[in-house]
């Protein structure tokens, strides 16, 4: 509401002028008002003195701190934690006894606030069935994995017969529901042993990586490399990779590399996924999970993992994907670069520049070439093949 421009005297006085016989048309023209403001005025303060109007002020204040009071208590008891929704009679009656408990309120009005009859807090009516309740639970005490129609079955051969819905009713209300055991359905992928690569893409290797922009927000990095000459096939950073996403790459260094034999990957969803499913049904590869929990069995991703956090990684600070600021950058890394530019940076000193000594200490992109043009048969730039169906462990890149 418009604050008055006149206070409480004001306005009394410009009513005793026109008491006196001041005519309500130049009274109005005086003061600056409409008559239908000055008769506002006049119901409101006529035959008041000061006195009178400022204990008709004292009074509005109060009534409006108490609707105020009242309004917050409201809000205070609306936004209690009253556990789950109130969906059920039951379920709402404990609301309300438990707001009456917990704040001043009268049960009227907590009725009112929950939506409540206040017929069904007045009186508390006692479970229906007793006897059928504490049977369910003898039962449900030595047959824990029962469900409601097998106990109804045993409760029948006891002479208990019932409807079903009550049946099903009482025993969601006893708390008696059993949760269904579910594994994690994971896609299987191809049991035969993995090959031992030779060859350039005779088997790629992938996983993921996390790491943060500043102290708050992660991306992810997808790193895909080839085990045969240890080269980087590509690290693609976002803040979220599906597995749709994932395919989508593979088609792209499929076109660049080649298709490969084989890819070897650990059971995350984004590898488990339809649309990984599908792309190596359509593209004829085999795709090999790793035991949940054993990052061995797929050792060279996690030994470029740890080469790549380590060198890179860990002496970059990011702030985003389109920008990043440097903390103790290396000399490869002069200007400030956003996170894909300095990871395709350091990918391209990873093949071409860094000396691998599982290679000779060769790089992959020298390895790669000496297996293309030996065809396949290069010495030194193998790797040794497996006693078993994993690689080695302790690998060094």
């Amino acid at each position: 509401m418009r604050k008055s421009r006149f206070t409480e005297a004001q306005i009394i006085g410009i009513l005793k002028e026109q008491e006196s016989g001041l005519p309500t048309s130049e009274l109005c023209r005086k003061h600056g008002l409409s008559p239908a403001t000055f008769y506002k005025l006049k119901a409101k303060y006529g035959g008041m003195d000061l006195s009178d109007a400022k204990r008709l002020k004292q009074l509005e204040n109060a009534k409006l701190k108490r609707l105020l009071a009242d309004a917050m208590l409201d809000n205070v008891v609306l936004k209690d934690p009253l556990g789950k929704a109130l969906t059920t009679p039951v379920q709402r009656r404990d609301a309300v006894l438990r707001a009456m408990k917990d704040h001043p309120i009268s049960q009227r009005r907590a009725c009112v606030l929950i939506g409540v009859d206040p017929k069904t807090v007045r009186r508390e009516r006692p479970p229906d069935n007793p006897e059928i309740r504490e049977a369910m639970h003898e039962i449900v005490e030595k047959r824990r994995r029962f469900g409601y129609r097998r106990v109804g079955i045993l409760l029948e051969r006891k002479g208990m017969i019932m409807n079903e819905k009550k049946l099903y009713r009482i025993y969601r209300e006893e708390g008696l529901s059993v949760r269904r055991r579910r594994g994690r359905k994971r896609a299987r992928g191809s049991r035969t042993p993995m090959p031992v690569p030779l060859r350039p893409n005779q088997r790629w290797s992938l996983d993921f990586l996390s790491d943060t922009f500043g102290a708050c927000r992660k991306f992810r990095i997808l790193a895909v490399s080839d085990d045969c000459c240890r080269e980087n096939l590509a690290l693609i950073a976002d803040t979220s990779i599906s597995g749709a996403r994932v395919a989508r790459e593979l088609d792209a260094l499929v076109w660049i590399y080649g298709k490969p034999a084989c890819i070897v990957s650990d059971n995350g969803t984004e590898f488990t996924s339809k649309a990984i499913l599908k792309w190596a049904n359509d593209n004829k590869v085999e795709w090999h999970y790793i035991d949940p929990g054993k990052p061995q069995q797929n050792g060279y991703i996690e030994s470029f993992n740890g080469s790549l956090r380590d060198e890179c990684l860990n002496e970059e600070i990011f702030d985003s994907l389109a920008q990043s600021s440097g903390k103790q950058r290396p000399a490869l890394f002069s200007d400030p670069p956003h996170t894909r530019r300095t990871l395709a940076l350091w990918r391209y000193d990873y093949n071409h520049v860094r000396p691998h000594s599982s290679l000779g200490n060769q790089t992959p992109a020298e390895a790669r070439r000496a297996l293309e043009q030996s065809g396949g048969s290069a010495p030194g730039a193998l790797a040794q093949p497996e006693t078993d169906n994993y690689q080695p462990q302790g690998l060094s890149l």
